[in-house]
């Protein structure tokens, strides 16, 4: 838990299309979203620690577009400059400040662009932690969805869930018992905040600096993770199934004879091996994985290769993650065992959290 929270000024604050600040490396730009009355506005104000943002008493939207504030946070003993991007509360009514339809146009639009241009590193989903009636899971879920379907995995998303001033165990608890209920609806999360909002009630003094210190933590630990303080080459890791040609895109990229290969469909990759490689100006670390197939490795085989690819991922994770998956196969048609292969990879094994793209080999004579 960072021991410093302290603020130092506010920059700016300002439209969309206010002035672009320039970021160096200590910083981190983070888009909040969430329903009307989520608390959004109260967030950017409890991590300003100061009424920057304007907000409602009521359940109706104060933000009728995107907001920017910047502010610079202490953490750790080093300074970070935070670009708040506060967005338009969802959901609202036909009579809201911006109709429901329209604030989720407007913030795909946002997430699109900003997305393409690189300019995102933390996605902050705001939800008030009252219990949720039928209404309000089906908008939790299709705002989350809408949200993962334009980052595609590529910005780690965290749920900070506000009002929980007046619990009477500790606001952590919320989480526990909402857990399974979160992971049943298939919502992934790079982690989490149980905060309280309110700002001017000094009987919550505990509960207030406790918001503050959780929610600069998660924004510093995304941003680690994210690799926005990891030095050194580019993490590349290839995936497929055997014969599917990993090998050899491996010494396509580093031009001449690095990783054994096979003519055949015969395994030549019987654990995971890293090789350094320089190409384009750019280091890299390519790292090729053992393919996963169930009948050619029989259950126990197949088995102990998924754990050992499940550690390799956790431990390049926890070093500041992965630049991109590269799923190596055959040229042909989409079989099951593609399907299943990549969502073994991907969805589960990574959780959709790194960049993925695709490396077809084509055979000679096919």
């Amino acid at each position: 838990m960072p021991q410093s929270g302290s603020f130092t000024g506010a920059a700016s604050a300002g439209s969309n299309d206010a002035e672009e600040v320039s970021f160096g490396t200590d910083s981190c730009s983070v888009v909040i979203f969430g329903e009307t009355g989520a608390g959004k506005s109260s967030l950017i104000n409890l991590i300003a620690r100061t009424e920057a943002a304007p907000t409602s008493p009521d359940a109706m939207g104060c933000t009728a577009g995107t907001k920017e504030y910047v502010h610079d946070i202490s953490i750790q003993n080093k300074t970070l400059k935070v670009k708040l991007l506060d967005t338009a509360g969802l959901n609202e009514g036909s009579e809201g400040t911006v109709p429901a339809e329209e604030g989720h146009k407007v913030l795909k639009k946002l997430l699109r662009k900003r997305t393409g241009q690189d300019a995102i590193n933390l996605i902050m989903y705001c939800v008030q932690g009252k219990k949720q009636g039928p209404r309000g899971i089906k908008a939790l879920c299709r705002n989350y969805e809408i949200c993962k379907s334009e980052v595609q995995g590529r910005i780690p998303i965290v749920l900070v869930v506000t009002g929980l001033e007046n619990m009477k165990t500790e606001m952590e608890e919320w989480w526990k018992n909402n857990e399974r209920f979160i992971s049943e609806h298939s919502m992934t999360f790079a982690g989490h905040a149980c905060i309280t909002t309110l700002t001017d009630d000094a009987t919550l003094r505990g509960r207030i600096d406790q918001s503050y210190h959780a929610v600069c933590k998660l924004i510093e630990e995304c941003r680690t993770r994210n690799g926005h303080q990891r030095d050194g080459p580019k993490r590349i890791v290839l995936f497929g199934e055997a014969g599917a040609g990993k090998s050899s895109v491996v010494n396509l990229m580093a031009g001449k004879e690095v990783a054994a290969t096979s003519n055949d469909t015969q395994r030549c990759t019987l654990h995971w091996q890293d090789h350094a490689i320089d190409f384009g100006g750019e280091s890299y670390t390519v790292f090729d994985t053992i393919g996963l197939e169930k009948p050619q490795l029989g259950i126990n085989g197949y088995l102990e290769s998924v754990e050992n690819v499940y550690r390799l991922i956790k431990k390049l994770d926890q070093q500041g993650g992965i630049d991109l998956l590269l799923f190596c196969i055959r040229a042909g048609r989409f079989s099951p065992a593609i399907q299943s292969n990549y969502r073994l990879f991907h969805e589960f094994l990574c959780e959709k959290r790194f960049l993925s793209s695709l490396c077809l080999r084509t055979l000679k004579g096919s």
